[in-house]
């Protein structure tokens, strides 16, 4: 990668915001981070588009100014970041940001192809939170719309994993389907489905149980017949603990009472 002769540049914003220049920090203010990660989240941006983003409740001739100020300061902070075109910022194409490594894996397991380990995608779509403890209605409305990509792309590994019988993988991106949106009867289902296949129903009725109760407690629902269907096939071929016969006893030790038979 050419990088300007400014160094390698890597900006992570999943799991914390962290700017390095060849494996060492580079510490900026506040201030800046918002301003890097609002241009690495929406790319390319008008100058008017960042004051009203950025600063909504400064007039703009001060809005402009803030924006002029912390320019400066990431131009002398951290060299070759922000590439500056008059009315558009924007930055280095030479930047490497993990949420674009996410994005793109997003993308890839979007068009399945023989070529795509699916088992090994699984956890470098898992990645951090986006941003945590940033309360910009920005970051929440990219939070929220990575968290869709992270559930729709979870949901397409575990529905083709368990059409080809790979029922490990398929119980593994269900879970992380669930991890995303714990409520989501969809995704429940795959993983109670997929555990069963995979031969562990005691995972498959953990999973129901922990989906039952949450259910019942944040929105006083119980689940649909759906989700119930396959975890009473698992109780179906469970011992019917209520249904016992009496036997003769025939050791001492019973001191000639009946025995129980479950058979």
């Amino acid at each position: 990668m050419d990088d300007g002769g400014y160094g390698e540049l890597k900006l992570d914003l999943l799991g914390s915001w962290r700017l390095r220049r060849d494996s060492v920090v580079v510490h900026v203010a506040a201030r800046q981070q918002r301003l890097i990660a609002a241009l690495a989240l929406k790319g390319p941006s008008l100058r008017s588009y960042l004051v009203g983003l950025l600063w909504p409740e400064y007039p703009e001739p001060r809005a402009l100014e803030s924006l002029r100020v912390s320019v400066h300061l990431v131009s002398r902070q951290a060299p070759g970041l922000i590439l500056n075109a008059g009315s558009v910022l924007s930055l280095s194409e030479q930047v490497d940001i993990d949420l674009n490594r996410v994005r793109a894996l997003i993308r890839a397991m979007g068009q399945p192809s023989p070529d795509h380990d699916e088992a090994s995608g699984l956890d470098g779509l898992r990645g951090g939170e986006l941003l945590p403890g940033w309360y910009d209605d920005w970051v929440i409305f990219e939070h929220a719309r990575l968290q869709h990509d992270r559930l729709r792309a979870f949901m397409g590994i575990a529905a083709r994993s368990l059409g080809r019988g790979d029922f490990g993988t398929a119980a593994a991106a269900a879970n992380a389907a669930v991890e995303v949106e714990p409520l989501y009867e969809n995704a429940v289902r795959l993983l109670v489905t997929a555990e069963m296949q995979a031969g562990n129903p005691a995972a498959a009725l953990r999973a129901y149980e922990r989906y039952r109760v949450q259910l019942e407690a944040e929105l006083g629902l119980t689940p649909s017949e759906s989700v119930r269907r396959p975890v009473v096939e698992v109780l179906a071929h469970q011992p019917p603990l209520g249904e016992v016969t009496l036997i003769p006893a025939i050791h001492s030790r019973l001191a000639g009472q009946p025995a129980l038979d479950h058979s």
